[in-house]
């Protein structure tokens, strides 16, 4: 059964996070099979640019990406949000998406942890930041909403809680 959540952050250190969107978490949105089926599912929804590994361990973001983080095997801890923001346990078959300039970095993991990353069309060339520059407000503001939920497709969870957020300001 999957359950989602969302999650807001104001700037946090260096960390920018996004003024307008909120990280979208989705418990239990897939059932757990190999990186090679997650990266097919996210793919198939539109978002490309995938690969496989494990999250930084120091917080970071993207200001020109918005990026799905889906956990293919194991357990995690991400603290979300920069250093002020907050923890978040995640396994296998939860995703979280990030919407631009969202701070994450991994705080503890299982020696089985493997997550797949994957970008909306166009920004696979993303740039990683550890802290924020005075052209990355500017450019998270300019980051187009995807066409699809990354695992649901055209009207899951991420597009209603992100179109909600936009058609509000």
């Amino acid at each position: 059964m999957t359950r989602f959540g969302t999650l807001r952050f104001g700037p946090s250190g260096d960390i920018p996070n996004n003024p307008d969107l909120p990280v979208v978490i989705m418990a239990g949105a897939f059932a757990p099979r190999g990186p090679d089926a997650i990266c097919s599912m996210l793919e198939e929804n539109g978002w490309g640019g995938t690969w496989v590994w494990t999250v930084f361990g120091d917080h970071h973001f993207h200001p020109d990406a918005h990026e799905a983080l889906a956990v293919a095997s194991g357990h995690a801890a991400l603290m979300l949000g920069g250093p002020d923001g907050r923890a978040v346990r995640v396994s296998a078959g939860d995703a979280l998406v990030l919407p631009a300039g969202t701070g994450h970095r991994l705080m503890t993991q299982s020696p089985d942890f493997r997550v797949c990353g994957a970008y909306p069309p166009g920004q696979a060339g993303y740039s990683t930041r550890r802290a924020a520059t005075a052209e990355d407000a500017r450019r998270i503001a300019a980051v187009p909403l995807p066409d699809t939920d990354p695992v649901h497709g055209a009207d899951g969870p991420v597009m209603r809680a992100w179109r909600r957020e936009r058609a509000a300001r």
